[in-house]
C-alpha cells in the first residue's frame, strides 16, 4: 500500500493565459529562446508567436506543447511542484459525489469513453465542467498531464527479462506490474506517460501543480 501524505493540488490545468505569463516575466521559456535540450521542436507550436497566442489559442483553454523541463519550471516559479504520480491518481480516482469512484463503472467508462475520441477536436476551456467532490476540475476529459514521476513506473526493456523488442518499453509495458490490470485507464495513462522524453510535449499535453503544506 502506498500512502500518500497531505498536498494541495490546483483546482484547474495551467492555462495558456496563465503560461504566457510566465514565459513574458522568464524570457529563457519562450519559444525560440529556451534551450533545445529542455524543449521540442513542437514547444506552444500552437501559439501564434513567443509572446503572441493568436486566435487558435484561446486565453482559456489549458496550455499544451509544453515540455516536462518546462511544465516543471513553471511549477517552481509558483512555489510548488508537479505532483507525483500517486498524488495525481489519488486525486483523479475521486468522482461528482465521492472520494473514490474506481468501483463504479460508468465512472471507468466516461473515461475510457474521452480516451476512445480521436483528436483534433478544439480543447475546451479549463474549468468548464463540473468539478469533482473535492472541487477539482478536469483531472478527466480534458488533456492528459504531467506528473513529477512520469517514466517511474516503466519496467526493464531488457530481452533477457521479457524477451520481447525495445518497444515494449514504450507500448505500455509499465503497466504489466500493475495489480489492477483490469483498471484499463490507468494502464493507458501509464503507457502514454512513460513513452514520453522530458523535453517532449504534444497538443494534448498539460499540467497542473502541487503544493506542499505550510507548517503552522
Amino acid at each position: 500500500m502506498i500512502r500518500v501524505e497531505d498536498f494541495l493540488l490546483d483546482r484547474i490545468p495551467v492555462s495558456n493565459e496563465a503560461f504566457l505569463a510566465f514565459v513574458t516575466r522568464n524570457p529563457e521559456w519562450r519559444r525560440g529562446m529556451a534551450k533545445k535540450l529542455l524543449v521540442g521542436e513542437h514547444y506552444l507550436e500552437h501559439w501564434k508567436g513567443p509572446l503572441t497566442l493568436g486566435d487558435e489559442s484561446l486565453r482559456e483553454q489549458p496550455v499544451t506543447n509544453v515540455s516536462w523541463f518546462a511544465a516543471r519550471a513553471y511549477c517552481e516559479s509558483r512555489g510548488g511542484r508537479l505532483p507525483s504520480w500517486h498524488e495525481w491518481e489519488y486525486a483523479a480516482a475521486a468522482g461528482r459525489d465521492e472520494f473514490d469512484a474506481r468501483h463504479r463503472p460508468e465512472w471507468r467508462q466516461r473515461i475510457l469513453d474521452w480516451y476512445a475520441q480521436t483528436g483534433g477536436k478544439p480543447l475546451r476551456k479549463v474549468g468548464a465542467m463540473p468539478p469533482d467532490v473535492r472541487g477539482i476540475h478536469d483531472l478527466h476529459g480534458l488533456i492528459w498531464e504531467w506528473v513529477e514521476d512520469y517514466n517511474a513506473l516503466m519496467i526493464s526493456g531488457d530481452n533477457r527479462e521479457q524477451g520481447g523488442a525495445d518497444e515494449v518499453m514504450f507500448c505500455g509495458a509499465g503497466a504489466a506490474s500493475m495489480k489492477d490490470r483490469e483498471h484499463y485507464a490507468v494502464l493507458m495513462r501509464v503507457a502514454m506517460l512513460s513513452s514520453l522524453k522530458a523535453g517532449e510535449g504534444t497538443r494534448n499535453l498539460g499540467f497542473r501543480c502541487a503544493y506542499d503544506p505550510q507548517g503552522e
